[in-house]
């Protein structure tokens, strides 16, 4: 247990590490555990030796794909870091981790192509209530001067973004930094420690007149303060640092700090203020509602490993937890520890007992998922987080490249799915395809890489199939007669039909205007059923739609007629009289909703036509400062891979909605292509 100012002890504290991509989130983490003794040195990422970023796909793609957790001791307390990924794609990684952190640190750098990416992070907290520090990193590349980065990064962040530090500059190059509250000078030391130091004079009027101003944005939020600044009496420091945790707590305003993670600058100071000010498991359990007075464990993550099973990463909300203990869902289930282990990336060190605010890996928790509530109460409570993954926007169909592999793959992507609860996985049963959905093409490529790599399983896979359908233009009337003698009772049906188009939408419809007993009743259901089995294939190769069938007259034979040949004699009376009507194809024509940052808006409206697509209109996306909604109608076989484009077109951050909106024909060239990719000739 660490003691903080006040004497006051608190538990482990659980931080997230968040930011766009490439902002240095992998590297801030290494150089923490680095720092505090967790691993002997700081590698960079490209050595493919860091904690995070340890499985093969990471490493490959140069990119994080999951939520990497790592416990670490600093100054007595206990911390557990959560590095998340940056790419919208595996966005959703985060959801979970953020809602159970005390505090989550993000990662961001001058670069003003990142401002959305970094929007749609503090969007995030803000929703959850998480407080945040905001590390502004790769300052010794950074042309501008801080305060104006801030002012760039301000958009961003719905309050304040509070600048605690500012840089020490020599020759135009960042060699420190100086604490605007402890009036220090720290000069950097590659991957040790600052030194302390005299601010020096050169900086002295600087560094006043951005204390002043970190004073004022405090003052905001206290009136004492507010009186001694304009007495011009010197606030002491303790009731500053006071001010600073509180408003960080009370999420009134983003401390920001600076450094260079990838040479260990600026994170003793992090580490400090994260020791300091952040929040401890009480306050976040209050924040989720979780009762007290009994043990309330909040999954974050499942991990399915190749040699201990699977594991449940956990926060410890409140109480103890023991190995072997049993505990509740809010269903009323069971599920018996099996194990608790400390977490180092990919390693694990196992525990007797867990108690409040800890972050562990459970084992074997069979019946258990990723953003589920635990608790000793027999019986369970409500569940603390509602996870609700976005909308997919990219897909394939998948399928083993050996038939022997069938149940193995399903078994994979069930684990998969575990692991990841973005993936959705589905089967469409008019084309026989596996359908797994995802959130870009380099979410599935790892889907696949895994299954082909971590499960030995050689997967094929292709975009899925458009749900073409086809109806008529025209009415015929036709007859269809089946008639077989071979021995005994021989087969006859004879049936007249007549085909008429029905308005868009409508489906199938079956009449009969049967006078006379020209075909006894007990057939009539077995001519609509041979009719409906027709339906299934029409001419052009796809499901009929939008086609009303009236059986008016035919014929019948008191010894040879049966079910079976009024049916085949309607499918007959189907395949010739479809034919005169005019056939044609219909491709699905879905809504579509698009929200980009406004400055790419134009770049969308142009591409939409180029998909065949129709623009409905656009408009500033509500609440939310500098994004637009852009609404059109685009047919589905354009929209397989629209979100490579609208995320190529945005720095990675545009997403979609679409929705089913209605069936338009097509002919010419794009209907020949899609019959002949169906095995079809019109």
């Amino acid at each position: 247990m660490g003691t903080r100012a006040g004497g006051r002890r608190t538990g482990p504290k659980c931080i997230a590490i968040v930011g766009p991509f490439a902002s240095g989130k992998t590297t801030l983490l290494e150089a923490i555990l680095a720092r505090t003794g967790a691993i002997p040195r700081q590698s960079p990422v490209s050595s493919g030796n860091t904690v995070s970023d340890h499985s093969p796909e990471a490493r490959a793609h140069a990119m994080s794909v999951e939520a990497t957790f790592a416990t670490t001791d600093f100054m007595g307390e206990q911390l557990t870091f959560v590095d998340c990924p940056g790419s919208i794609e595996f966005a959703f990684e985060a959801e979970p981790v953020l809602a159970a952190c005390d505090l989550a640190v993000v990662v961001a750098e001058a670069d003003e192509k990142k401002i959305p990416a970094l929007q749609l992070i503090m969007r995030k907290l803000d929703d959850l209530g998480v407080p945040r520090i905001l590390f502004l990193n790769k300052v010794d590349k950074a042309i501008a001067g801080v305060r104006e980065t801030l002012k760039m990064l301000q958009p961003a962040s719905s309050v304040p973004l509070l600048l605690r530090q500012i840089p020490v500059r020599k020759d135009g190059v960042v060699i420190g930094s100086i604490d605007l509250a402890l009036e220090r000078a720290y000069i950097y030391r590659e991957y040790a420690e600052s030194e302390v130091a005299e601010i020096p004079g050169d900086d002295k009027a600087r560094e006043l007149e951005a204390r002043f101003s970190m004073l004022e944005t405090l003052a905001d939020h206290d009136d004492h303060l507010m009186e001694q600044l304009l007495e011009e009496i010197e606030p002491p420091k303790d009731a500053i640092f006071d001010d600073l945790s509180a408003d960080l707590r009370g999420g009134a305003v983003t401390p920001v700090l600076i450094g260079t993670a990838e040479k260990g600058n600026g994170v003793l100071r992090l580490l400090k203020a994260i020791r300091h000010d952040a929040p401890d498991v009480e306050a976040t359990r209050k924040r989720l509602g979780a009762p007290g007075g009994q043990t309330v464990v909040q999954v974050m993550k499942t991990i399915h490993t190749a040699h201990g099973g699977k594991l449940s990463v956990s926060r410890v909300l409140s109480g103890q937890l023991a190995d072997a203990a049993e505990l509740y869902l809010s269903n009323g289930d069971t599920a018996k520890v099996s194990g608790i282990y400390r977490m180092l990336g990919k390693d694990q060190s196992k525990l007797t007992s867990a108690r409040a605010g800890d972050t562990v890996a459970l084992g074997k928790l069979d019946n258990v998922k990723t953003g589920q509530t635990l608790s000793s109460a027999r019986g369970g409570i409500r569940p603390l987080v509602a996870l609700e993954p976005p909308q997919p926007v990219f897909a394939f169909a998948l399928r083993p490249k050996e038939r022997k592999d069938e149940v193995k793959m399903s078994a994979a992507i069930q684990r998969l799915a575990e692991e990841d609860p973005s993936l959705s996985l589905r089967h469409n049963q008019d084309s026989a395809e596996t359908v797994l959905s995802g959130h870009g093409e380099m979410h599935l490529r790892v889907v696949r890489e895994r299954l082909e790599g971590k499960n030995q399983i050689p997967i094929e896979g292709h975009t899925p199939a458009v749900p073409y359908r086809e109806t008529i233009r025209k009415s015929a009337q036709q007859r269809g007669r089946h008639k077989k003698q071979s021995g005994g009772h021989g087969q006859f049906g004879d049936v007249v039909i007549e085909i008429k188009p029905l308005p868009r939408g409508t489906g199938f419809q079956f009449s009969d205007t049967i006078t006379g007993g020209v075909v006894p009743k007990t057939y009539i259901q077995s001519v609509e059923t041979g009719i409906r089995d027709y339906l299934k294939t029409g001419p052009l190769g796809f499901p009929v739609v939008d086609v009303a069938v009236n059986l008016s007259d035919g014929s019948y034979h008191a010894v040879d007629s049966s079910d079976m040949a009024f049916q085949m004699a309607a499918k007959l009376a189907m395949k010739e009289g479809m034919a005169a009507c005019s056939p044609v194809l219909l491709e699905p024509v879905m809504k579509v909703e698009i929200v980009t940052p406004s400055d790419a808006t134009s770049k969308i409206i142009a591409l939409i036509p180029q998909r065949r697509g129709q623009i409905l209109g656009y408009d500033a996306r509500p609440d939310w400062p500098g994004w637009d909604v852009v609404e059109a109608t685009m047919p589905q076989s354009e929209i397989g891979d629209l979100i490579i484009e609208l995320r190529s077109a945005t720095a990675g951050v545009a997403t979609y909605k679409a929705a089913f909106d209605h069936m338009a024909e097509l002919t010419g060239r794009l209907a020949d292509e899609a019959m002949n990719a169906n095995g079809k000739a019109a």
